[in-house]
C-alpha cells in the first residue's frame, strides 16, 4: 500500500510540475496557442480518457505537453516539440515508458494537411489528439482561428479566393490563406477526423455551431443585418 502511494504521489508531483513549466512559458501567448489553450485540452483530455478507459497519467502528460514547442513557432520543426517535451519529463524523473509514449504523442498529433493522415498509434494518443481538435471547433475555435489569423498577419476573408486541400504537410505548413479558407482547409475537416466515440459526440454541436457562424458571417459580408 505505502509504494502505490508513493507513486501516485510521484505521478501527482510529475502532472503538477509539468503544468507549472508549461504555464510559465505560454502563459500571455497571443495566438490561441497559450496556457489557457493548453488547460482546455487538459480539461477535455480528462474528461475523454475516463470516457474511454485510457491511462488518465499518459493522457494528462500529454495534453499539457502538446505544444510547448509547437512547429508552427518553431520554423517548421516537427522535432521541436517531442524534444522539449523529452527535457521537461527527463528533469522531472519520469520513467522511461512514460517519456516515450508521451514523446510519441507529442510528434503525431498536429493537423498536417486535408490530405495528410497519420494515425494515433496508442488510446491515449487518439484521445488527447480529440481534445487538441475540439478546440478548433466551436465559439473557441472561431475565437482561436481570428487570433492565430491575426498573429500571422493573414486577411480575414478574400472573396474568390479558393481554399487549398493540401495534400502534403510541407504545402499546409507553407499556406497563406485567410482565415475564412482555414475554415474549410481544416476546421470543418476534424468532426470526421475524430477518433474516439466521446470525441465525436462533443464534435458534432460544436461543427454545427461553427457551421451557422459561417452562414452568418456571409450574410454580413454582404451588408445583410
Amino acid at each position: 500500500m505505502e509504494m502505490i502511494m508513493e507513486k501516485t504521489n510521484d505521478k501527482t508531483r510529475i502532472i503538477d510540475d509539468v503544468a507549472d513549466e508549461v504555464r510559465e512559458r505560454l502563459e500571455g501567448e497571443g495566438s490561441g496557442h497559450d496556457w489557457w489553450h493548453v488547460h482546455r485540452v487538459r480539461n477535455l483530455a480528462k474528461r475523454i480518457a475516463a470516457e474511454e478507459g485510457a491511462d488518465p497519467h499518459v493522457a494528462e502528460l500529454a495534453a499539457l505537453l502538446h505544444d510547448i514547442a509547437d512547429w508552427k513557432f518553431h520554423g517548421g520543426d516537427d522535432t521541436a516539440g517531442p524534444r522539449a517535451s523529452r527535457e521537461v519529463l527527463e528533469s522531472l524523473g519520469a520513467d522511461a515508458a512514460t517519456i516515450e509514449h508521451v514523446c510519441d504523442i507529442v510528434a503525431t498529433i498536429s493537423f498536417k494537411g486535408a490530405g495528410v493522415t497519420i494515425p494515433m498509434k496508442t488510446l491515449e494518443g487518439r484521445v488527447v489528439q480529440d481534445a487538441d481538435r475540439l478546440e478548433a471547433l466551436g465559439a473557441i475555435g472561431i475565437g482561436r482561428a481570428f487570433a492565430y489569423g491575426g498573429h500571422k498577419h493573414r486577411q480575414m476573408h478574400v472573396p474568390g479566393a479558393a481554399p487549398v486541400m493540401h495534400a502534403t504537410a510541407e504545402a499546409y505548413k507553407k499556406s497563406e490563406g485567410t482565415t475564412i479558407n482555414h475554415f474549410h482547409e481544416k476546421l470543418l475537416l476534424l468532426k470526421d477526423r475524430m477518433n474516439t466515440a466521446a470525441g465525436r459526440r462533443i464534435a458534432e454541436e460544436r461543427h454545427r455551431y461553427m457551421e451557422d457562424f459561417l452562414l452568418r458571417f456571409d450574410r454580413e459580408w454582404e451588408g445583410a443585418s
